[in-house]
């Protein structure tokens, strides 16, 4: 399929990526002796036929060492999510519900294929409510999606109230890595959130499925230093 592609070459890599500065890429790095990466670099292929106007980029992470260097790829599969040459999400790990959840918050698109045809097969359907206990779980599966998740209205690229405006900034300007979602998609986790966290508020930041606070007692931590020994201790677990 014309947007997945197997990078050849430093040049080759540079060339794609260059083509069009608005798109969405994936950089998906791999290595054919990790079992993880072939199982993984499936369900790139599936996400790259559900999302046709994302770029999907392999690339063998020591055939090309100097691609990997340049974005301090450590361990395979390890995959990047970019708006042109700009940043939006990495992992570390094989996750393919993760890759789509970004997916569908950074493209700005829903998944289509068979994503598409299995909702008009049920939209006749009333749509059943979830139990608390659903609610729950599906808010602590987000909560443990990556090692940072922050709740927030919006997205990194187009926030929609200043609070989160300001944790992204807090955030991009520590430079942390961070999953996130919109609680403006889903009044569920919405609520959810409010529960299982006993915080009423958003944006909520958590740390390793835990939270960690709000805009203010995120800001206090980075002044007095201490975001940098919890984030440094919770590293070495």
């Amino acid at each position: 399929m014309s947007n997945l592609i197997e990078v050849t070459s430093p040049e080759h890599f540079k060339a794609e990526l260059s083509k069009d500065l608005n798109r969405v890429s994936v950089l998906n790095f791999w290595a054919p002796w990790a079992e993880p990466c072939k199982a993984f670099n499936e369900a790139v292929a599936a996400e790259a036929a559900r999302f046709p106007s994302v770029l999907f980029l392999n690339i063998e992470a020591e055939s090309l060492a100097d691609i990997s260097e340049s974005f301090d790829i450590e361990a395979v599969p390890s995959f990047l999510i970019l708006r042109g040459h700009s940043l939006l999400a990495r992992h570390s790990g094989a996750d393919p519900a993760l890759l789509r959840s970004m997916l569908s918050q950074h493209s700005g698109q829903p998944a289509t294929a068979n994503v598409a045809s299995s909702a008009a097969a049920t939209s006749s359907e009333p749509e059943r409510s979830r139990t608390e206990e659903e609610i729950t779980e599906r808010c602590k599966e987000i909560m443990n999606r990556h090692k940072v998740v922050l709740f927030m209205k919006g997205n990194p690229s187009a926030p929609k109230c200043g609070f989160s405006r300001q944790t992204v900034g807090l955030l991009r300007e520590k430079g942390v890595e961070f999953a996130w979602f919109d609680i403006l998609s889903d009044e569920d986790v919405r609520q959810g959130l409010k529960r299982v966290n006993d915080w009423p508020t958003f944006p909520q930041i958590i740390l390793n499925g835990e939270l960690v606070g709000g805009l203010d007692i995120v800001k206090e931590m980075i002044e007095s230093g201490e975001w940098d020994e919890v984030y440094a201790d919770e590293a070495q677990e």
